[in-house]
């Protein structure tokens, strides 16, 4: 039996990290709402790990509604109070703040905001052979992130951009030899 080659970030021993990585990293994710979960968790993650945002991602679920756009937009100051005092998410006034602000742009953007986002896919990036190969700013993820600040979106800066490029499936970076990239199983 072959040794399962997966991409390095993985630390290929958490099994909630090596779930990720196998069944939603890289796939492609589309609809308002649930690209704007990816927005927002993407922003959420800035500075700390991803294994921490997945630790509470159901947490931050249930606190912001689903992540429905037209619920999180209506939210109101006692609404930061709550989310401020709920310790299953990261406590963060301004990126409480952002999600709320992300909301209602989103709410502005004529076609929708999965349309936007996917108009910057790029399915002809190169195939990395590590982890060394990908890049953490491209050209796609700095227009992705002129266009969604062009909306008034918040924390959505290139390398945040390109983490969420990553994460739904607008780029393939899974390394030649991964799993995912090349199914075996």
């Amino acid at each position: 039996m072959s040794e399962v080659i997966r991409c390095e970030w993985t630390g290929m021993t958490t099994p909630l990290y090596i779930a990720y990585h196998d069944d939603e990293w890289g796939r492609p994710v589309e609809g308002d709402d649930r690209v704007f979960e990816r927005v927002s968790l993407e922003a959420f993650q800035s500075g700390l790990s991803w294994l921490t945002i997945l630790r509470k991602r159901e947490n931050f679920r249930k606190a912001f509604d689903g992540f429905s756009i037209a619920k999180v937009a209506a939210y109101t100051e006692e609404d930061v109070d709550r989310l401020l005092a709920d310790e299953g998410i990261i406590r963060n006034r301004a990126k409480i703040e952002a999600t709320i602000a992300n909301a209602r742009a989103a709410l502005e953007v004529p076609e929708g905001l999965s349309a936007v986002v996917w108009r910057h896919a790029d399915p002809a990036s190169p195939v990395p052979k590590s982890m060394a190969d990908v890049p953490a700013i491209t050209p796609g993820s700095k227009a992705l992130a002129k266009e969604l600040k062009g909306y008034g979106f918040r924390f959505v800066g290139p390398t945040t951009a390109y983490a969420l490029m990553q994460a739904i499936g607008l780029v393939n970076d899974h390394i030649a030899d991964c799993v995912v990239r090349t199914p075996t199983r």
